[in-house]
C-alpha cells in the first residue's frame, strides 16, 4: 500500500542519520533522487551497494558528490530509491530498510516496508522526489534541481519517452531556479568511450534476431554496456533488443523497446518481471526500458526473453485482427 508522501518527508526531516541507497549499476535517475534528498534532508549519505554506471560516475565527479560503499550499516534508517526489489541492492535480498520510493512497476518484493511509495505512471523517480521535496516544504538546493533534471533527462531518453507530468516538473525547475537547457543537458552529457564502443560493435555483430509480423527481436551477448549495446541494436533497426553480459555463475540482462513497440503493447518491466519470477532471478523495470539478473547462462536467459517477447507480439497480433475482421 502506498504512502502518503506527507508522511515520507516527516519521517525524513527528524534528526536520525539515514542511509540513501541505489540500486547495482545506478543510473542517474537513481543518483540524482538520492542526491536532492541527502542535499534537503538532515543527516543522509549516498551509498552505491553495487556501484554506479558510466553517466553516475562522471556526473558524481562533477558534482563532487561523496558515494559510498555497503549498504549503510550502522544508520538509523535506510531509505531506497528507484529500486524495484532488495535483490537489486544485495543478492540474497535480505536487507531492513525503513522507507522506498521507486517508479517502477511494483513487484511485491518490498512489503512490509513501513514507508512505501511506488507510481509507476511517473517516468522518472526524481519527479517523484521533486513532489517529497515540495510537499515538505524545504527548501531545495539549485544543485539539487540541477541533478534531478539530470534524471529526468536520461529516464525520459532526452524527452523520447516522457509524458506531460515530467514535462512540467522539469520545467518548473528551470523556471524556479533559472537552469538554461543547456546546463541541464551539459551534467549528463560525456563522449563514448572506446571500451563503450567497441562493446556496441560486439553486440551488433553478435545479433541474433526474429521477425513477428512487422516487429524485429533481436538479443545479443556483449559482455559490458548492456544499455549501450541494446540502443545500438535499435538503431541498427531492432524493434525490441535484449542484450547480456556474463560473469561467472552470474548474468545480466538490459532490455529496451522503441516508443512504437510500446506503444503497440510491449511492457519490457512486465516481461523481465515474469521472466524473473519463472527463473527465480531479479527482473523489472518500465515499458521501453528494463532489466533482469541473477544465477544462470545468459544465453540460455536471453532465449527465455526472446521466447517471452514473441509470444506477447504474437498475441497482439491476433487482438489486431481480431479487430479488422468484419462482423
Amino acid at each position: 500500500m502506498n504512502s502518503d508522501l506527507k508522511t515520507i518527508a516527516e519521517a525524513l526531516s527528524d534528526d536520525r542519520i539515514k542511509a540513501i541507497l541505489v540500486h547495482g549499476n545506478a543510473d542517474m535517475d537513481a543518483l540524482g533522487s538520492a542526491y536532492a534528498i541527502a542535499r534537503c534532508f538532515p543527516g543522509c549519505a549516498i551509498f552505491a551497494p553495487d556501484g554506479l554506471d558510466r553517466v553516475s560516475k562522471m556526473v558524481a565527479a562533477k558534482m563532487e558528490t561523496a558515494v559510498r560503499e555497503g549498504t549503510g550499516e550502522g544508520f538509523d534508517m535506510r531509505v531506497v530509491v528507484d529500486t524495484s526489489s532488495p535483490e537489486q541492492l544485495v543478492p540474497s535480498g535480505t536487507l531492513t530498510v525503513d522507507v522506498v520510493i521507486d517508479h517502477h512497476k511494483a513487484t511485491g518484493r518490498w512489503d512490509g516496508v513501513p514507508l512505501f511509495h511506488c507510481d509507476d505512471t511517473r517516468t522518472s523517480c526524481c519527479e517523484i522526489v521533486k513532489e517529497l521535496i515540495d510537499v515538505a516544504g524545504v527548501e531545495m538546493t539549485r544543485d539539487a534541481a540541477i541533478m534531478l533534471l539530470g534524471g529526468m533527462l536520461t529516464d525520459s531518453g532526452h524527452f523520447q519517452f516522457a509524458k506531460p507530468h515530467l514535462l512540467s516538473s522539469f520545467s518548473d525547475l528551470m523556471e524556479r531556479f533559472d537552469i538554461g537547457m543547456d546546463e541541464a543537458m551539459d551534467l549528463v552529457e560525456s563522449e563514448t568511450s572506446i571500451s563503450e564502443r567497441i562493446a556496441m560493435l560486439k553486440a551488433v555483430s553478435r545479433i541474433k534476431y526474429e521477425r513477428i509480423g512487422q516487429m524485429i527481436v533481436a538479443t545479443s551477448n556483449a559482455g559490458s554496456f548492456e544499455a549501450s549495446s541494446c540502443r545500438a541494436m535499435i538503431d541498427a533497426g531492432a524493434d525490441i533488443a535484449f542484450v547480456g553480459s556474463q560473469r561467472d555463475s552470474e548474468f545480466r540482462i538490459s532490455g529496451r523497446a522503441t516508443q512504437d513497440a510500446v506503444r503497440k503493447g510491449i511492457h519490457l518491466g512486465e516481461i523481465m518481471s515474469r521472466v524473473g519470477g519463472e527463473t527465480k532471478c531479479d527482473g523489472g523495470g518500465h515499458g521501453g526500458a528494463a532489466g533482469l539478473n541473477g544465477t544462470g547462462d545468459v544465453e540460455a536467459m536471453l532465449m527465455i526473453c526472446m521466447e517471452n517477447t514473441k509470444d506477447l507480439l504474437r498475441e497482439i497480433r491476433s487482438r489486431e485482427n481480431a479487430v479488422r475482421l468484419p462482423r
